[in-house]
């Protein structure tokens, strides 16, 4: 069976992946995702406050009392209690290179102009393949349009493709006013790759303590519904790879992200409470469902759900809105 995709230019075997997540911070158990059919690796982020902060905490130890600005440093961790800093962020690049022979692709996280973009150009010569930026950005500013921050994320693409030479990926979340718009731009400035969607991690509160609590949860299948509709909408319709990212847990899931459009299919919940092993276990099933269903290749089956090609384009839109809700009513009288 054929499962062969190209991803941001790379040509793979298969486009079943680890996404970015702890997994990738053992240089051990990147060998495990390798020999469990892994086609690339994706290393964790390094944040823009991280490279930002690093070169701030250490002006103001050597300028003031670090008393004086307890309060102000304290919202993020010191530079020696990262899990990794920059300079051991390059280092990580080129141990993953050693350690594995598949494609190794680095992450930025990040969402103003600044001078941590120039960090592109360290990791490219670090030996990594490619670049996934995350833009992740919670607005919380009234004063600032949703141009501002999408022209804002737009330059930040242009530095990057003009800093560093290796492709580059753009890891989206879902709250664009306009997700095909934005995909057109990021498309027009030359992004190699669309990663849909990126998955805020939600705050709760405390009752008894009243504070905000970090959680970290999984995602499960539910949360692939987003992530289908909007690749099936820019199948086609862009020249970047298109990849999706959250919810992809079974292989239902894998097989309904291809036939949507994707080129890429990034694990990473899935990875981490069943191990790097189900990487090839999920392989296994997709191609024995396609040797049921009588497909020849991954490329018969890719974006045959799309918009521009699925049987009930109305099905993606509005259309399929009111549909929901008057079947739903209808049903409801019924039972009654």
């Amino acid at each position: 069976m054929n499962l062969s995709t190209t991803y941001l230019g790379i040509q793979l075997p298969h486009p079943f992946m680890p996404g970015a997540c702890p997994l990738a911070d053992d240089l051990d158990t990147l060998r495990m995702l390798e020999d469990a059919g892994a086609p690339l690796v994706i290393l964790t982020s390094l944040y823009e406050e991280q490279l930002e902060h690093e070169g701030r905490a250490a002006t103001a130890a050597l300028d003031t009392p670090k008393e004086q600005f307890a309060e102000a440093l304290s919202y993020l961790p010191e530079p020696d209690s990262y899990r990794v800093g920059p300079d051991d962020y390059l280092d990580r690049i080129r141990r993953a290179r050693e350690a594995v022979g598949v494609p190794v692709i680095a992450s930025l996280n990040g969402r103003t102009m600044g001078g941590w973009l120039d960090y592109a150009r360290l990791i490219e010569q670090a030996g990594a393949h490619a670049i996934e930026l995350n833009l992740f950005h919670v607005p919380t500013d009234a004063d600032r349009s949703c141009l501002e921050i999408e022209t804002e994320s737009l330059e930040i693409v242009r530095h990057l493709k003009q800093a560093a030479r290796i492709p580059l990926a753009v890891k989206l979340s879902q709250f664009y006013t306009s997700v095909p718009h934005f995909a057109r731009s990021l498309d027009e400035l030359g992004a190699d790759g669309l990663v849909l969607f990126n998955r805020f991690y939600q705050s709760d509160i405390d009752l008894e303590a009243l504070e905000i609590v970090r959680s970290l949860r999984f995602s499960d299948s539910s949360e692939l519904f987003p992530r289908l509709r909007w690749i099936a909408i820019l199948a086609g319709r862009v020249k970047a790879s298109l990849a999706i990212t959250g919810g992809v847990h079974t292989t239902e899931d894998a097989i309904k992200a291809i036939m949507v459009g994707a080129h890429g299919v990034q694990l990473v919940s899935a990875l981490m409470k069943r191990g790097p092993r189900y990487l090839a276990e999920l392989r296994s099933n997709v191609i024995r469902w396609m040797e049921e269903h009588e497909y020849e290749s991954l490329e018969q089956m890719r974006g045959s759900m799309s918009l521009e090609r699925c049987p009930d384009p109305t099905a993606l839109i509005r259309a399929n809105y009111i549909a929901i809700l008057q079947n739903w009513r209808t049903s409801l009288v019924r039972g009654a």
